[in-house]
């Protein structure tokens, strides 16, 4: 698997957000990823230091829509920690 590949998507959300004011960032990741790939896939893209990676799996939910049922896709998220010498990661531009 491709470093490039493994993180998927910033998790954007009122808790990730509050987070990242602690060097703290959620991503998406991919399925099959472990700490390791994830945290050397950080590096790469970015080019920061990370401390440690927290991984969590994100169960399917039942959602309905009028008579047509069905499940949402499970999803791997990872929570970064960057080391306190490290540069932030930029998320949103400012324009």
């Amino acid at each position: 698997m491709e470093l490039t590949n493994v993180i998927k998507r910033p998790v954007i959300t009122e808790m990730s957000v509050e987070a990242m004011d602690d060097k703290k960032y959620t991503f998406e990741v991919d399925t099959r990823a472990n700490k390791t790939l994830v945290k050397q896939a950080v590096e790469a893209i970015f080019g920061v230091k990370v401390e440690k990676v927290n991984i969590m799996n994100v169960k399917p939910k039942f959602k309905r829509m009028g008579k047509y049922a069905g499940y949402t896709k499970k999803r791997r998220k990872a929570i970064v920690t960057l080391t306190e010498g490290s540069k932030e990661i930029q998320i949103f531009d400012a324009e």
